[in-house]
């Protein structure tokens, strides 16, 4: 183990990660040193063999990341530089609203490496910042916590819970300021961040802040598959915006599952297309986005249409029952 590097030395990498001028060889650098230290302090590489490393976990609505899954998410590099400005522009935004207040992160997911605490408190005092932290996964939670301590970051961490973070009921919550959940795939598949914020968000204060901030999937057309064209495939609609969602959501009880969305294919000239893609865009917060395959999260989802065409409409559903996942169905 290479007992020389400190939380000093992961505070220079962050704000080297942070610069706009940083390249992104140096970026995939910088992020494989902070892992290859966490993995050892740990002793999780992400990649064992053991079935409860490699399992993921069910939950209510869907399924957790197993332990390896979760580890290996730090080495998403843009994800995890685009989340890392995210969030401290969200707490610097927080401190500015509220002058002179603890900053209160309330962190659903955490993983085994915490890494929004583990890269983010040494950036900050614990009079500025504190966080809770909430993971379905005991053993995942466990390894958190003792990266935390050998860090030497305990005092930074108000409360540590178990718990499936769809039907956790959050104490305290009027105190919070940001609520941090990464619980997502591309195309929103089997991870829990639409049914999470079903659940959190009617429970947080109205004016928090979360990250990342929305979801959206699109619906786009192109004449060939992405890698092999020249031309932009053309957008022609937004199949599901997770907040909107939401704030249409007029009861107490997550659905099983989001309002159908109808794409008529008449009004588009379908038949002018060979390949129907779906995008998963991931609003970090403010200005900061994940766009097509900048991440694990955002890779597109490219499927051929048969021709000629004999349906008039395609008809989306997003499932959130014992499944979380979005489905089509054509319709003449």
């Amino acid at each position: 183990m290479n007992e020389n590097i400190t939380v000093l030395d992961i505070k220079e990498k962050v704000l080297a990660l942070l610069k706009d001028s940083i390249e992104q060889p140096e970026i995939e650098s910088l992020i494989n040193e902070i892992h290859s230290y966490f993995r050892e302090l740990t002793q999780l590489t992400g990649f064992d063999n053991s079935i409860e490393h490699l399992a993921a976990v069910t939950t209510e609505k869907g399924k957790a990341l197993g332990l390896n899954h979760a580890a290996q998410c730090l080495l998403d590099y843009k994800r995890t530089v685009k989340f890392l400005k995210a969030m401290i522009t969200a707490i610097k935004e927080q401190q500015r609203k509220h002058p002179h207040e603890v900053i209160h992160i309330f962190y659903a997911g955490c993983g085994p490496y915490a890494p929004f605490v583990t890269l983010i408190a040494p950036l900050f005092s614990t009079e500025e910042i504190q966080f809770s932290l909430l993971e379905i996964n005991n053993k995942s939670l466990e390894y958190a916590k003792s990266l935390i301590k050998k860090l030497g970051l305990t005092k930074y961490v108000t409360n540590y819970y178990t718990a499936d973070a769809v039907t956790f009921e959050i104490p305290e919550a009027e105190k919070y300021h940001i609520l941090f959940s990464e619980t997502l795939d591309a195309l929103l598949y089997r991870e829990c961040y639409v049914p999470i914020l079903f659940n959190l968000l009617p429970q947080l204060p109205q004016e928090i802040t979360v990250i990342p901030e929305n979801v959206l999937i699109k619906m786009s057309l192109a004449t060939d598959l992405i890698a092999d064209t020249k031309h932009t495939p053309v957008e022609v609609d937004t199949i599901l915006n997770v907040r909107e969602a939401i704030l249409s959501n007029k009861t107490d009880i997550i659905p099983t599952q989001l309002p159908d969305k109808k794409v008529a294919v008449n009004s588009i000239n379908i038949e002018q297309y060979n390949y129907l893609i779906l995008d998963t865009l991931v609003h970090v917060y403010n200005d900061i986005w994940l766009t097509r395959s900048e991440s694990s999260l955002t890779l597109p989802l490219e499927m051929h249409i048969e021709h000629p065409i004999n349906f008039g409409s395609i008809v989306f559903t997003y499932l959130m029952d014992s499944s979380i996942e979005l489905k089509y169905r054509l319709e003449e």
